[in-house]
């Protein structure tokens, strides 16, 4: 531990030299159990783990290109704000089963876990092929996905923490920039694809894509020790701890914050912009690789200086990326350059929010606590993008974009609110390392 690091007892507020207050306190205010030390295999889950988060999220968020093609081609009398639930039951479902997918995950082995996953990811986007209608793509590229993806994402986000202690937002950014690495080339596949077969053969050849890998990827996915017998499916006495309570608040508005550029800049740099031929297919890979970037230095960053430390940085650069730059100008280069610096750092809230649980409250409960987690996650499917679409079309006739923009910049103030607070529970200390 490095010298000068400071930290508050638990009971007395006291400040203590040379401890690290992000060591992980129990439920029950004593400390909890220490993480394993970082081993090579380790590293293996993460590769795993990185393979898994490319075709969860990283699907997920290339669904502004799908988007783009159902408003503008397939379905130009459908409303935008229809149209948009499609990647919403993506996400909310992905989180939603993801609850019980987190219990699971202290009880079965992990392996058998991503395997049904990696099966039902690419079921429900081949089935989806097969559909010619917004209802239709509901249940099948929506909820049949989402649905499978819970399994590949739950066991990316909590099996690294496990594996590592020093390296622990490392370790943790390198698999959830599995999504970002994703997002680099899949927009630029997705759209060719749907440009040269059809939408329909483009979701094909995605779902046997992820058959292919994360399916022996599954086989890397190993829980660090034997499940441990439950007796609780959750532990609710975190529900009564106001670190939780805070926790689950900045979860909650920075994920309904997080889709919304995501999902509505390729619309814009069409429609407000001028741009054509797959140019919202260039602005999602650029906003991914910027993330691959991002998370990985805010990994570094954390565990230096703090992850929840990073946590805190990263969202206000994300507010003042939709607030100060989008919002007020309409030219490209401010428009580039709110996309690229909104990448780089809003993988944070997907990188870092499981670390900064970790920490907080140890990783030998971490899927369930994590499951309750998702919930936040679940709420914010509902209130992002749903109501984004229908501001634009109420509100912006579609083509405005003024209202959208700024329901996506007031969730990331809101969460960095929460998080500050949370962050005084464990240290008023400007510099602590927490």
């Amino acid at each position: 531990m490095d010298q000068g690091q400071t930290s508050t007892d638990a009971s007395t507020g006291a400040a203590h030299p040379c401890k690290d207050v992000s060591d992980p306190l129990s439920l029950d205010g004593t400390r909890a159990e220490q993480p394993v030390p970082d081993t090579a295999f380790g590293w293996v889950v993460v590769l795993g783990s990185a393979l898994n988060m490319m075709f969860s999220f990283g699907i997920i968020s290339t669904f502004g290109v799908y988007l783009q093609h159902y408003k503008l081609v397939e379905f130009p009398t459908a409303s935008t704000s229809l149209l948009s639930w499609i990647g919403t039951l993506q996400y909310a479902s992905t989180c939603f089963f993801g609850i019980a997918v987190g219990v699971l995950c202290e009880r079965m082995d992990t392996r058998y876990i991503s395997l049904f996953g990696s099966l039902m990811t690419g079921l429900g986007l081949v089935v989806a092929s097969f559909c010619n209608s917004p209802l239709k793509l509901l249940l099948t590229q929506g909820l049949l996905y989402g649905f499978g993806a819970s399994f590949l994402y739950i066991t990316a986000i909590t099996l690294p923490s496990q594996w590592f202690r020093r390296y622990r937002g490392l370790a943790a950014s390198i698999a959830t920039s599995g999504a970002g690495m994703g997002g680099l080339w899949l927009p630029f596949a997705t759209d060719a694809m749907i440009t040269r077969l059809g939408r329909a053969w483009a979701l094909r050849i995605t779902g046997l894509l992820v058959f292919g890998t994360c399916g022996p990827a599954a086989l890397l996915m190993r829980l660090h020790g034997q499940p441990a017998k439950r007796d609780k499916v959750f532990d609710l006495a975190v529900l009564r701890d106001k670190r939780f309570a805070l926790l689950f608040s900045a979860a909650l508005f920075g994920s309904s914050g997080y889709y919304i550029p995501f999902y509505f800049m390729p619309t814009y740099s069409e429609v407000v912009l001028g741009k054509q031929g797959g140019y919202g297919a260039n602005v999602v890979a650029m906003m991914n690789g910027a993330g691959v970037a991002g998370r990985i230095c805010m990994g570094v960053l954390g565990d230096r200086l703090g992850s929840l430390n990073m946590l805190c940085v990263s969202t206000l650069a994300s507010c003042l990326s939709i607030l100060v730059l989008w919002l007020p100008f309409s030219s490209l280069s401010t428009f580039l350059a709110a996309a690229v610096i909104f990448g780089f750092f809003s993988g944070a809230i997907v990188s870092l929010i499981p670390v900064v649980t970790a920490n907080t409250f140890g990783t030998k409960r971490l899927p369930s606590i994590i499951s309750l987690i998702m919930i936040a996650y679940t709420i914010s499917a509902l209130i992002s993008s749903p109501p984004a679409g229908a501001m634009l079309d109420k509100y912006g006739h579609g083509y405005l974009f003024t209202s959208t923009i700024i329901y996506g910049g007031v969730f990331f103030a809101a969460s960095l609110v929460c998080q500050c607070l949370f962050r005084c529970t464990l240290s008023r200390i400007p510099w602590a390392k927490i």
